[in-house]
């Protein structure tokens, strides 16, 4: 459109102009694309597979009726949910999934989660051996399933792997499977899947890694099938990121799809992933007013009139993003410059020693990739408001 930014064909200064600043901008189309792109390629693997949605990465009842409307619920087209809390569990039901459409991983669950939790004809997959005894003794000859950790993931960068060679909070070690097992037992407990968690936000380049996890959970679902455990899912969760940057490679759907063909077809089980950002993340610009730009200590400050109490990407998991001036997206980038936020903290950051064309105060730019976990995690801090959204759908 002339240079200038557009989304779902609709000018983004022109939306900002009208809703106002901070304002979240959704295309509504690319959640179903890319949702039905990873269901798709899943099932080309010509296994039976299951397409979840991570609810925690978007809560927003708009982003639910997309996926709500891919496929009858209950059938196998359907987009189910993987939920991490009761309150998650409910958010679901409201929404429209059947019960038995949402799987469940939590981790430090209480008993007032199970209270909620075992109310309700969910599945759970049971992530610490002294949950396994927590829930057997509530509700014996309950079908269960195990989140495993298996000492190998796949992150954004270090610190989002939650899989290796650092311990994490995440699932039972195979050095715990037995003491697992036994517990199950003593309650008449059956196991009937096996789920892990490997990371979050991993690209194209992280695809070996994520492929050693899925090997050494092969390996473990063998011993639990040996164990006579009837397993019927095996269930990879999450983690698929989506690029931010230009250099940054994207996950291969068919790619992604036969690693888990490979490793798991020969044990006769429904395949399941349960991806969030990949579906949502590039759904989204968030879109903000230049309110100040401020030479300090020989660096430019372009300061914005929002902060990262409604975009945590960068400031929490240290997720790069694309800042555009929406009057000339596609201009020289001519200057580094340091993007803030409007939050009294030094660490309310967007982009260090990042290039830019010229900016000018009074201009409205766009942070690209702000579908996931964005509006999900926003809050009130230093009572400065959340964002405003617009939802919208192509040709409307």
């Amino acid at each position: 459109m002339g240079g200038r930014l557009a989304i779902a064909g609709r000018d983004a200064e022109r939306l900002a102009r009208e809703h106002g600043t901070p304002l979240l901008v959704y295309d509504l189309d690319r959640v179903a694309e890319n949702a039905i792109r990873l269901r798709d390629a899943l099932a080309g693997t010509g296994l039976p597979t299951r397409l979840r949605f991570a609810l925690k990465a978007n809560v927003q009842p708009e982003i639910l009726a997309m996926l709500r409307g891919l496929g009858t619920p209950g059938s196998a087209e359907a987009v189910g949910i993987d939920a991490c809390s009761p309150g998650e569990v409910l958010h679901a039901i409201g929404n429209g999934w059947q019960p038995g459409e949402i799987s469940f991983t939590g981790t430090n669950v209480s008993e007032r989660d199970l209270d909620v939790l075992l109310a309700h004809p969910i599945h759970l997959n049971l992530d610490a051996v002294s949950q396994v005894e927590r829930v057997g003794r509530r509700a014996p000859g309950l079908a269960v399933g195990l989140r495993v950790n298996p000492g190998a993931g796949a992150g954004y960068h270090a610190g989002l792997e939650y899989s290796g060679d650092r311990p994490t909070k995440f699932g039972i070690y195979e050095d715990r499977l037995d003491d697992a097992l036994a517990m199950a037992r003593r309650y008449d407990l059956t196991i009937d899947t096996v789920h892990l968690h490997a990371g979050s936000g991993w690209l194209g380049d992280g695809l070996p890694a994520f492929e050693a996890a899925v090997a050494r959970i092969a390996s473990m679902t063998r011993r639990l099938i040996d164990a006579a455990c009837p397993i019927a899912e095996v269930n990879v969760g999450g983690g698929l990121g989506a690029p931010a940057r230009a250099d940054e490679r994207p996950v291969d759907a068919g790619a992604y799809a036969a690693v888990l063909a490979r490793h798991l077809g020969s044990l006769g089980v429904t395949i399941a992933s349960e991806p969030g950002d990949y579906i949502v993340k590039d759904t989204a610009i968030l879109l903000g007013e230049v309110v100040t730009i401020e030479e300090r200590a020989g660096t430019t400050f372009v300061g914005l009139d929002l902060g990262w109490n409604v975009s945590l990407s960068y400031f929490v998991y240290r997720y790069l993003q694309e800042v555009v001036v929406c009057r000339a997206a596609d201009a020289p980038r001519t200057r580094v410059v340091t993007v803030a936020g409007h939050i009294n903290e030094a660490g309310d950051l967007f982009a260090e020693e990042y290039p830019m064309p010229e900016v000018r105060e009074g201009d409205v730019v766009a942070i690209l990739n702000a579908g996931g976990y964005e509006q999900a995690m926003a809050m009130t801090h230093c009572l400065r408001p959340v964002a405003g959204a617009v939802y919208l759908r192509r040709g409307s």
